[in-house]
């Protein structure tokens, strides 16, 4: 359900130190690692959820031709399609470049991330084992431990099919 209220902007030059504190304070540091490479929030293209005229979500994406990468999505408050609608914004955003896949990385231990995604048309595309130990290298912030008591230990690959024009369920 989408809260009255709100609307997604992308992200610019006012809203981005706003949007590097919230990742900074939630991924320990401005740096992003996925599939071994590194990512600077400060340099991604992204979108900002506002509910009521607040920041309330951000999404960050990397363009690469026809296959997009979403980097981060972070919501502030859940059940008020925060998520979702940063999801859509960028879904769309690729569909209108030609973009035929859009995809993330997120670690075995994120189980509400997998949730969440699966339930908006991604689907599991590629397990990588032990890939974290290479992010960790990267990015030494990355704690041994995550959600649940799980150890981080591995990255898991989503994919939507944008060309099938696969749809999400809420």
């Amino acid at each position: 359900m989408r809260a009255a209220g709100l609307q997604v902007v992308p992200l610019d030059d006012g809203l981005r130190p706003w949007a590097l504190e919230l990742v900074r304070e939630r991924w320990g540091s401005t740096r992003i690692v996925t599939r071994g490479r590194v990512h600077r929030v400060e340099e991604l293209a992204g979108y900002v959820a506002l509910l009521d005229g607040e920041p309330a979500g951000l999404v960050t994406y990397h363009p690469q031709g026809s296959a997009w990468e979403i980097v981060s999505l972070d919501s502030l408050i859940d059940g008020k399609g925060v998520g979702t609608a940063l999801i859509e914004t960028v879904r769309h955003a690729a569909i209108g470049a030609g973009a035929r896949r859009l995809w993330l990385i997120t670690t075995n231990d994120n189980l509400g991330a997998l949730r969440f995604y699966q339930r908006r048309g991604f689907r599991l595309s590629a397990l990588y084992p032990g890939a974290m130990d290479e992010a960790r290298a990267l990015k030494p912030e990355i704690p041994p431990v995550g959600e649940h008591g799980i150890p981080i230990r591995d990255e898991i690959e989503l994919v939507i099919d944008l060309a099938a024009g696969e749809e999400h369920h809420d």
